[in-house]
């Protein structure tokens, strides 16, 4: 049982007798092991393990993912485009259209997460002449495979492989109190407003506005020094109703491997929970392999996945 501690299992004990016959309870879930001895976590709740009673004990595959509701989706991608707020941002429909300059992917795109009161082709139509008007290039960012994806695609735009910080990104989310459970190596700073040295360099008014709205939503700029080596780590952390989102982290090359990015999630979920957040979100590119594998280390998952199209003569 010890070696297969982390894994998710099918476990058979023995729970009583009747009738002179043996009594069997079945447990499929992820094995654990706490102060109270084993527990296997099933969807319905933890069941103790009682190893002694244990008659047939096997790993298992993970379980298949649930698929998000279209619902669901909507709203914690609102929820993401609140913590990230464009200098432009104008509904159409259920639509949002957004720009900042071209400050980033997310600030400078169509976010598609429902019905844009109009046919799609008009409703890309209406993207274009926004985009025209605020000086970006006209891009719509809709969850993979949801009916927006499908019709917008149908409609002749494609995959915006042009786009360097990543086509395709994941949206991950935890609960605040695992990744608050976490080590934190060093001291991290958290202002509610960002120092120069959080910016490192002076930022564009569109940047500014994004990262720092001025107070609403409240906003963490998370810094960690190193008392040698000056800044190296930081970080951004918004509260948006019972949502901590995070964005922005970095650490400085020459400091990785001290579990430093670590530490600013788990002092950025502390912080969190204080504002009253019970859920960690993020999004990150699906390229960037490394970042995922240490949200994944964290114990978040990905809720869903999204890209950005664009038109295919653009």
């Amino acid at each position: 049982m010890d070696a297969l501690i982390g894994a998710r299992v099918s476990v058979r004990q023995r729970v009583g007798e009747r009738a002179g016959r043996p009594l069997y309870s079945d447990s499929v879930g992820d094995l654990t092991h706490s102060d109270d001895g084993l527990v296997v976590h099933t969807r319905r709740g933890p069941v103790r393990i009682d190893p002694d009673a244990v008659v047939a004990v096997r790993a298992v595959p993970p379980a298949v993912p649930k698929r998000a509701s279209l619902a669901a989706v909507a709203a914690l991608e609102t929820l993401c485009a609140d913590a990230w707020p464009a200098l432009v941002d104008e509904q159409l429909g259920a639509w949002r259209l957004r720009a900042a300059d071209g400050f980033t992917g997310r600030a400078n795109a169509a976010l598609a997460i429902g019905d844009p009161g109009m046919p799609v082709p008009a409703a890309l139509d209406a993207v274009r002449a926004f985009a025209a008007r605020a000086g970006i290039g006209p891009r719509v960012q809709a969850s993979i495979d949801s009916p927006w994806d499908r019709a917008v695609q149908r409609a002749g735009w494609v995959l915006d492989v042009a786009h360097a910080a990543g086509s395709e990104s994941a949206v991950m989310v935890a609960d605040l109190d695992v990744l608050a459970a976490q080590p934190v190596p060093l001291p991290v700073e958290l202002p509610l407003r960002p120092s120069d040295d959080w910016f490192g360099s002076p930022p564009s008014s569109a940047a500014r506005h994004v990262l720092d709205p001025g107070g609403t939503p409240t906003t963490a700029f998370a810094l960690v020094r190193d008392p040698d080596a000056g800044v190296v780590g930081r970080m951004r952390a918004c509260v948006v109703a019972d949502h901590l989102h995070v964005s922005v982290l970095e650490v400085e090359p020459a400091a990785r491997g001290r579990g430093l990015g670590t530490g600013l999630m788990a002092a950025a979920a502390t912080w969190g929970r204080e504002q009253g957040a019970r859920w960690a979100v993020l999004q990150v590119a699906l390229h960037n392999t490394r970042a995922r594998a240490l949200y994944t280390r964290l114990g978040m998952v990905t809720h869903h996945q999204y890209r950005y199209l664009v038109p295919e003569s653009e």
